[in-house]
């Protein structure tokens, strides 16, 4: 039975579960995806391909993914707008997307019934058979999984990378893999059980999705699921949040920003020179790196332990690490123009990936901040210092600027702006000669672009027009 997502609004839920009962072309269990979205789109494929039967939910009426399921599918039913319990109570099992929240009280109903509720990470778990190196944190996630990914190439090791990053768990998984590298969410970790990561490591945490969690402390608990079952845990030492995570691990190593312990990466200076080590031994220069600002350093040293764990070899991971210049969206050098320089920080969607930009980089005078979009229920408090410290002015875009300009009133210059463009020409008219301009928004994007790649385009693209 097949029913498109136009027409199924007209017929009635218990009608559509009854009608795949008596369907004798089809087995009376289904599992229901709940989402869209590249996630959910990956799980329908996925169990396509198990020959399972399939009804997808989503709350929204024109969810990302749709198109894309009519064309390949014909056959999955699909239900849109407002959940239905009955679709939730019927299904053999329920698979979340990121996006939607375990709290959604027709999940909670369906799991204290009985029914498996798990995510697209958990599905994944239950069949990988390669080794798998787990990546979370607040900040720097990203560019610490892709750098692994070079090293594992430079070590000529057939890994995948995938998860968080883009590209869904399940559409990467290959039977001639050799090392997964996955970067996984709060979101994901909420509904993960069985994942046995050889290496995992929560990289840093700081206040994020507070419109989702009812608390940090809740946030950081999820976090902490990454180091269930895990053979090596890696702890960031600075972190305070995540030393508290260090429980009944075997086998842990750290990294930190400081002169490391034995055993530990971190930061020695020779000859005035400083130094990333592994504990007392010289590895490489940070001035050998092309990546910049002292972040990086911190993501560089985690990809090293992490990797270390896994079994790439030291040589290959210096080679990588020399070659790595980062990920665009990322601190990502665009332009000097003028004698100011252009840095494009946009994947900066929280405050700490915005106050690890303003204090890592390197200027030669002040910045210039453009910052603002939707805060995700964001306390901005922690910007104010280094904002007074480091910043020239700042222009605000976006949904919740006003709850931005509060925190720092009486600190900085602050000017609104209705869009990129115009934010771009503000920045400009007010730089000085020596500054740099940086977008690290501290919001998430949607109030005004696609995601936060479309809204680095389009600060690129408003820069390129002032030459």
């Amino acid at each position: 039975m097949g029913v498109t997502a136009d027409t199924l609004s007209s017929i009635s839920v218990a009608a559509l579960v009854t009608a795949m009962v008596t369907d004798d072309s089809q087995n009376s269990e289904y599992i229901l995806v709940v989402g869209l979205g590249l996630t959910g789109l990956s799980v329908v494929r996925y169990l396509e391909k198990q020959n399972k039967n399939i009804v997808v939910v989503d709350s929204r009426n024109s969810p990302p993914g749709l198109t894309e399921l009519e064309n390949e599918f014909d056959d999955i039913c699909v239900y849109l707008g407002e959940f239905d319990e009955a679709l939730f109570m019927g299904a053999e099992q329920i698979i979340v997307s990121p996006g939607v929240t375990l709290k959604e009280p027709v999940i909670q109903h369906a799991i204290t019934q009985g029914v498996s509720v798990i995510g697209d990470i958990e599905l994944f778990a239950q069949q990988v058979n390669a080794p798998v190196i787990a990546v979370t944190g607040s900040n720097g996630k990203s560019t610490v999984i892709s750098l692994l990914g070079d090293m594992a190439a430079e070590a000529g090791i057939n890994a995948v990378v995938g998860g968080n990053i883009g590209v869904p768990a399940l559409q990467i998984m290959d039977e001639n893999a050799e090392l997964y590298i996955l970067e996984l969410s709060s979101f994901q970790l909420e509904s993960l059980h069985s994942l046995k990561p050889v290496a995992a490591a929560v990289l840093n945490v700081s206040p994020d999705h507070m419109d989702r969690y009812e608390s940090f402390v809740e946030y950081t608990q999820v976090k902490k699921h990454i180091y269930h079952a895990c053979k090596v845990a890696i702890i960031n030492r600075d972190d305070m949040q995540v030393m508290a995570m260090e429980t009944g691990h075997r086998f842990v190593s750290g990294f930190t920003m400081n002169e490391p312990a034995h055993g530990d990466y971190g930061l020695r200076e020779f000859s005035g020179e400083t130094w990333l080590c592994k504990g007392g031994k010289q590895l490489i220069a940070a001035a050998d790196l092309k990546m910049t600002g002292t972040h990086n350093l911190a993501n560089a040293l985690a990809a090293l332990a992490l990797g270390e764990a896994a079994n790439i070899a030291m040589t290959d991971m210096l080679n990588a690490l020399k070659t790595f210049k980062g990920l665009k969206h990322r601190t990502q050098w665009v332009a000097e123009i003028n004698h100011v320089t252009w840095v494009n920080d946009s994947k900066g969607t929280n405050v700490g990936a915005t106050l690890a930009a303003i204090t890592g980089l390197k200027v030669k005078n002040k910045l210039t901040l453009i910052a603002g979009g939707i805060a995700k229920d964001a306390d901005f408090t922690p910007l104010k210092s280094a904002v007074c410290d480091k910043v020239r002015t700042v222009v605000l875009i976006g949904k919740d600027a006003p709850k931005i300009e509060q925190i720092l009133q009486g600190c900085v210059a602050v000017f609104y702006a209705n869009d990129m463009q115009e934010a771009v020409q503000i920045a400009e008219n007010l730089s000085h000669p020596g500054d740099t301009v940086l977008l690290s928004p501290a919001c998430a994007s949607f109030d005004m672009f696609n995601s936060y790649e479309h809204r680095g385009d389009m600060f690129i693209k408003a820069v390129e027009g002032l030459q």
